[in-house]
């Protein structure tokens, strides 16, 4: 059988050549499909743990990894703001490689199907909300507005600060805890501390709710900064 020709092995050596690096590139796109699927699973737990509890369905939409990036070893996705709710159009970061000095950012869509409350009744200005007050609904919470209060837990025993009307979601800046001190009411002030506990009257310089603190000013024209325990009381802790 002759030998083949010169062209003939250089075209066998080209082929060779062809078939490596189609084989290489195939080998790389599969690692990095491997790695991105691993980056969004990472990611799809963790937005799941911290929204699952939220409401009765949750859905979560990924939007894919950059093909552009290298790969995202050992993901470990967190929240770039900490008081973040997961809850409509979300950023995840995600910290890669054993030493984490990588950090890439996933955008996601967080859609949860729950209840939520509103009025069932036009609310007056400085009207304390009562539970009778509300009504639930079900729906999409990530429709809602960002500072919409959706459990009757955090909207019973507030205050309305502005006008409310019948069927709106309770947002968290139209209420405010009720005053249990008025300005210029007579106070007690209790000052305690290991061992000892005294108290003295005073006067309120401000309004104060459950926690606020207050300047308060007695006969002597002593005045103290203490915090609201109670209707009428206050408390300095040593």
């Amino acid at each position: 059988m002759p030998s083949p020709s010169r062209p003939v092995l250089r075209c066998l050596a080209v082929l060779k050549r062809f078939l490596f690096v189609c084989f290489v590139t195939f080998f790389t796109s599969l690692q990095a499909q491997a790695n991105d699927q691993e980056l969004v699973d990472a990611v799809q737990q963790f937005l799941y743990s911290h929204s699952h509890a939220l409401g009765q369905e949750v859905v979560i939409d990924i939007s894919p990894p950059s093909p552009h990036l290298a790969a995202c070893v050992a993901p470990e996705p967190f929240f770039p703001n900490a008081n973040q709710t997961p809850i409509g159009r979300v950023s995840v970061g995600v910290r890669c490689g054993e030493e984490r000095r990588q950090v890439r950012y996933i955008q996601a869509q967080i859609d949860i199907i729950g209840s939520y409350s509103v009025a069932n009744r036009d609310i007056a200005r400085g009207t304390l909300i009562t539970r009778d007050m509300l009504s639930q609904r079900e729906g999409n919470l990530g429709d809602l507005a960002a500072q919409a209060l959706t459990e009757p837990d955090g909207i019973i025993g507030m205050v309305a600060q502005r006008p409310i009307r019948s069927g709106s979601t309770f947002q968290a800046h139209y209420l405010q805890a009720p005053h249990l001190v008025e300005r210029g009411q007579r106070v007690t002030v209790i000052a305690q501390g290991t061992g000892f506990r005294v108290s003295r009257e005073g006067e309120a310089l401000a309004n104060g709710a459950q926690d606020e603190r207050i300047r308060v000013r007695f006969d002597t024209r002593e005045m103290v900064t203490a915090r609201v325990v109670g209707q009428g009381v206050l408390v300095v802790d040593f």
